[in-house]
């Protein structure tokens, strides 16, 4: 008998607010080895409940989700931020070593053949570059960066961390009654913080497509944080469905789903990420591949679809012109800002274009479709007055 376990036995990770997210109503799932609230349904949520409530909360007013499972990463170096920003370099085709402190930027994680391995925020916090990496990948993550990164890189995993995701119009306000100095950040920057004595790091981003911020906080004291927040008539909390919905209206691709390693920066329609500068450089893995992918064109594009009727085409539906299947679906739902169904998909670049006709087939019947632009729901990001 073998003492290994199978991906189904082996136990899922618990969040340091487990036991908050279960007292305030959440129905918890299993996601990137976590145990995590998919949604809410608790007495302590003032609008009831549920994840077209939570998506519409967060539109008007102010959302506090849990996203503590991602990796929370830090290079530095003893030659200085700009030989980690260099190292970094080599793996990343963004520009990182033109970070300014408390500036932050999207990159990704490439393979040789330009295949991504994961999207990623990198900042550069003024003591060491700072990573957040996506929950499902962390550890695939970090064994790359320890097997490609020089000896005398150090790479910091803050395990002990907990990252919570304030967002929506009012999030501003809510936080700056506890760190005033949030008020000043604006769209991708961040700060070091002090809050009660207990340190902060406060990123200015979000994956909802509204306005928000990202608060990483010692495990310790994350439900001294998250009550404090919830204290405000304008926070409730919010789950993965939630989240999912605002992203796929802001046409954020959630790795696994919409970007993967069958995928590329280029097709992924992510281009704006590879910097003029890097891709006449190169100088990072992948570099080759993606350029002749850049030069020549994709075979296919990932691109918005709305759908007519109710009915949505999920992950895996085939899209047609015709009879002819020119691609797939990646993400899907209803979109409750809409009020139709929404879709990403990778089609056949001929098809493409805004506006195209496409169809989606559903349960054996194709739905008609159109190509629209991204993002569905204009994003919100508040880039200074």
């Amino acid at each position: 008998m073998s003492d290994d376990l199978t991906e189904d036995e082996i136990p899922l990770e618990v969040l340091p607010l487990d036991a908050w997210h279960r007292k305030h109503g959440a129905r918890m799932v299993p996601f990137a080895g976590y145990e995590m609230p998919i949604q809410y349904t608790g007495d302590t949520v003032s609008h009831g409940g549920g994840i077209v409530a939570e998506h519409n909360w967060t539109r008007e007013s102010a959302s506090l989700f849990d996203v503590s499972h991602m990796g929370q990463l830090g290079l530095s170096s003893d030659d200085g931020l700009l030989a980690a920003a260099e190292a970094l370099e080599a793996l990343l085709p963004g520009l990182i070593t033109s970070l300014k402190e408390g500036r932050m930027r999207y990159s990704m994680l490439l393979d040789e053949d330009g295949g991504i391995l994961d999207d990623l925020m990198v900042t550069n916090t003024g003591k060491h570059i700072a990573l957040v990496v996506n929950g499902a990948t962390k550890w695939d993550d970090i064994a790359h960066l320890r097997e490609h990164l020089d000896d005398d890189i150090t790479l910091t995993h803050y395990a002990d961390n907990a990252l919570l995701a304030l967002q929506g119009p009012k999030a501003v306000d809510v936080l700056a009654t506890l760190v005033p100095q949030a008020a000043e950040l604006v769209f991708m920057t961040a700060c070091f913080a002090d809050w009660d004595g207990v340190p902060l790091w406060i990123s200015r981003a979000g994956y909802t497509g509204e306005d928000g911020f990202e608060i990483a906080v010692p495990g310790e004291h994350a439900e001294k944080l998250a009550t404090a927040l919830m204290a405000d008539d304008r926070v409730n909390p919010a789950g993965l469905g939630a989240r999912d919905s605002l992203r796929l209206e802001a046409g954020l691709p959630l790795y696994g789903h919409d970007i993967t390693t069958d995928t590329d920066p280029v097709s992924a329609d992510l281009a704006f990420a590879l910097s003029k500068k890097r891709r006449e450089a190169g100088g990072y893995m992948g570099h080759g591949p993606v350029m002749q992918l850049f030069d020549n064109g994709p075979a296919q594009k990932r691109v918005g679809l709305t759908l007519e009727g109710r009915m949505p085409a999920r992950e895996g539906a085939d899209v047609f012109a015709g009879e002819t299947k020119v691609g797939t679906v990646t993400s899907g739902g209803f979109s409750p800002t809409l009020g139709q169904p929404i879709a990403m998909a990778y089609v056949d670049l001929a098809h493409a274009s805004d506006g195209t006709a496409l169809t989606c087939e559903v349960r054996g019947k194709h739905l008609p479709a159109t190509v629209a632009p991204m993002p569905f729901v204009p994003h919100k990001y508040f880039r200074g007055s």
